[in-house]
């Protein structure tokens, strides 16, 4: 596994928006934020455009990111948000240049979807909060934590225990993102390989019962038999039908991991949430659950 390399004063960081449409406002924070850690922002177009939903057309937000991928004077690249789009534009993107000078690329919900076309060219991403965080909570451990990421620093996660754990404790790489992204790549070239990992999942606003198929299809498709641990984060807004599913989130999740013996901790804090605690994907990780969790 290939790990970008820490930036160092003055280094370029990008600022793209391969997916949903953003607040320019939460791009200046961001970029003024950039610059308080003595990084240079370089602000994209599709930043501070809007095509619908989408930052921009498809083709605008493909040039953007195929761009900052290329420049390898560019060290790092934040997405300003997630949203829609990114799939719209992922299997078009080539990453031969990037791959002969790696660097850190910076997201999460819709950019799982990069975060697992990374892992599969065997590149370390880190999944982390974003523009609209940088401008409400630039002081937050979640944010500040991106910024030890980049400065070589693998910051540690500690969590209290829930009732739903599963105590115990694996060593491995690490990936995962948003459950949906995830599932919706089952049966593409760029499907997740868990076998030999630690998986961690998230979710927003999604239907118990949908979960609920999610659930089953990664069960099926054999992503759980060979996992070395499971992180479940937050499950945020869910949604029910007027004749209800009968299972929160969590209940779902751990009826569907109760036959495999790994460990497994729930409320992770990782997700659609103010303190999502960035992980770096691709990264070899310790993971204890007990009276506490850590990963480290």
């Amino acid at each position: 596994m290939h790990k970008p390399e820490t930036l160092k004063k003055n280094d370029k960081i990008a600022i793209v928006s391969p997916a949903g449409a953003i607040n320019p406002d939460f791009i200046s924070s961001a970029s003024n934020l950039m610059k308080n850690y003595g990084f240079q922002p370089i602000i994209f177009p599709s930043c501070i455009k809007k095509h619908f939903q989408f930052a921009a057309k498809d083709e605008e937000r493909l040039e953007d990111l195929q761009a900052a991928l290329d420049d390898k004077d560019i060290k790092a690249i934040l997405c300003s948000r997630g949203g829609y789009g990114l799939i719209r534009i992922l299997d078009k993107l080539n990453f031969d240049k990037f791959l002969k000078n790696p660097k850190w690329i910076i997201g999460f919900s819709d950019i799982t979807n990069l975060h697992i076309a990374l892992n599969n060219h065997f590149v370390m991403s880190i999944h982390g909060l974003m523009a609209k965080a940088m401008h409400e909570e630039p002081e937050a451990e979640a944010v500040k934590n991106i910024f030890k990421i980049l400065n070589g620093e693998k910051p540690k996660i500690i969590c209290e225990n829930h009732e739903f754990n599963k105590n115990g404790f694996a060593q491995a790489e690490i990936i995962g993102g948003n459950l949906s992204i995830i599932y919706s790549l089952q049966g593409t070239k760029f499907e997740i390989n868990t076998d030999g990992k630690i998986l961690f999942i998230e979710d927003l606003n999604e239907y118990l019962y949908h979960l609920d198929r999610m659930m089953l299809s990664l069960k099926m498709a054999k992503k759980f038999d060979n996992l070395k641990a499971l992180i479940v984060g937050n499950f945020t807004d869910m949604k029910d039908n007027p004749n209800p599913f009968g299972k929160t989130a969590y209940e779902i999740i751990a009826e569907h991991v109760a036959e495999f013996d790994f460990p497994v901790c729930f409320n992770f804090p990782i997700g659609h949430i103010d303190n999502n605690m960035p992980i770096i994907c691709g990264q070899e990780y310790k993971l204890e659950i007990s009276e506490k969790v850590i990963l480290s």
